[in-house]
């Protein structure tokens, strides 16, 4: 099949893909200013309009020129927003490019040009195989990566060249015949409200208040696992591994809030699931919650929902033997203590016994302190 040498118009009716046109520098101008753009992609910084010239009159045109990338500009609402593209790797392969215009950024006006994009890769040029690759930490790329079927099959480290670095990657791939909707599951961490307490997914911006929670002394006691001193660092890195338990359905971790307040006040999730069998939670205050029932409040609200929204017949929290704050909100909320795990728990000097606490599907109903 010769190769096309302009990009034709695909369309699923409102989104459509076309070639690029010189009107299109200013959007891509505004997409390349802004920061998460800067963030994730190779767009040159400083960027100015001859750049957004240069990148939709020549730099586009020529890939479909000499082959070498499939370019499209995604036209939506009558404007620009977006370039998707497919670049050959030959013997039937490509790798995927997007980005987006900020102002169709969670629409999904992009997911909708990639499905149109891949169906034209796969059928008109014959592709067999789709590679997905994107920054480690873009985990909106990788979202919609996820969407559209691509697997997530690990890490390159060092691998993408951005402005004189080597980025470590994500990488995917998709095939042809492959269903194009999700292979793996990804949790959504809903919000939470019930005995007085709001649950809702950690974000970048609760850091700040991690660090300090992370760096109290008897945070700092009586889980030894962490980093000492516990560094700004540390707290981004432990937001990002939320979302990885997210994406991985390792997992769900919401920050502990008041109705009316939005500030981190502590942590509560559940892991280590076992169909079947049952889960894990786990804690941690921040000093500002000590002393107000607000972790024993949120440990109930988790409880029900991982009895109602997992089916598991049995629930297990554990603390040091010596945490007696950590015991009591376990205690406090029915749990009842089944055995002692000797040296089972990691703490600042050394190990510690660990108490084991469980409560069984049937139980809770009659063993926790209050009422939703």
């Amino acid at each position: 099949m010769p190769e096309p040498r302009i990009a034709p118009s695909l369309t699923d009716g409102d989104v459509t893909l076309r070639a690029h046109r010189p009107a299109d520098a200013e959007g891509s101008w505004e997409q390349s200013q802004d920061p998460l753009s800067q963030r994730w992609t190779t767009v040159p910084v400083p960027y100015d309009m001859t750049d957004a010239a240069t990148f939709v009159g020549e730099v586009m045109p020529r890939g479909w020129a000499d082959g070498s990338e499939w370019g499209f500009a995604i036209e939506y609402d009558g404007r620009y927003a977006g370039t998707v593209s497919l670049r050959d790797q030959g013997s039937a392969r490509a790798e995927i490019a997007y980005g987006s215009h900020p102002a169709v950024r969670g629409t999904g006006v992009v997911e909708r040009a990639l499905r149109l994009l891949l169906e034209w890769g796969f059928a008109e040029q014959r592709l067999e195989t789709v590679l997905w690759m994107a920054h480690t930490g873009n985990w909106a790329s990788r979202r919609v990566a996820w969407r559209l079927g691509f697997s997530c099959d690990g890490t390159l480290r060092q691998w993408a060249p951005q402005r004189g670095e080597l980025r470590d990657v994500w990488i995917g791939t998709l095939h042809r015949g492959e269903p194009r909707e999700p292979r793996t599951t990804w949790l959504a961490c809903p919000v939470v409200e019930a005995y007085g307490v709001r649950l809702r997914p950690i974000v970048a911006a609760d850091a700040p208040r991690i660090q300090e929670a992370c760096s109290d002394e008897r945070t700092q006691r009586w889980l030894g696992q962490l980093a000492s001193p516990y560094t700004r660092a540390d707290a981004e890195a432990y937001v990002e591994s939320r979302t990885a338990m997210l994406a991985d359905a390792r997992g769900e971790t919401w920050a502990v809030t008041e109705p009316g307040d939005d500030r981190i006040l502590g942590s509560v999730g559940w892991f280590d699931h076992r169909p079947g069998v049952g889960c894990e939670i786990g804690y941690w205050a921040h000093p500002d919650a000590r002393g107000r029932g607000v972790t024993t409040r949120a440990l109930a609200a988790v409880t029900d929902h991982v009895i109602a929204t997992l089916g598991v017949p049995r629930v297990t929290c554990f603390a040091a033997v010596g945490n007696t704050a950590s015991r009591h909100v376990i205690e406090a909320n029915g749990f009842q203590q089944y055995g002692v795990e000797r040296l089972g728990a990691r703490v600042r000097d050394g190990r510690a016994d660990l108490a084991l606490y469980d409560v069984l599907a049937d139980e809770w109903p009659s063993r926790r302190p209050v009422t939703g």
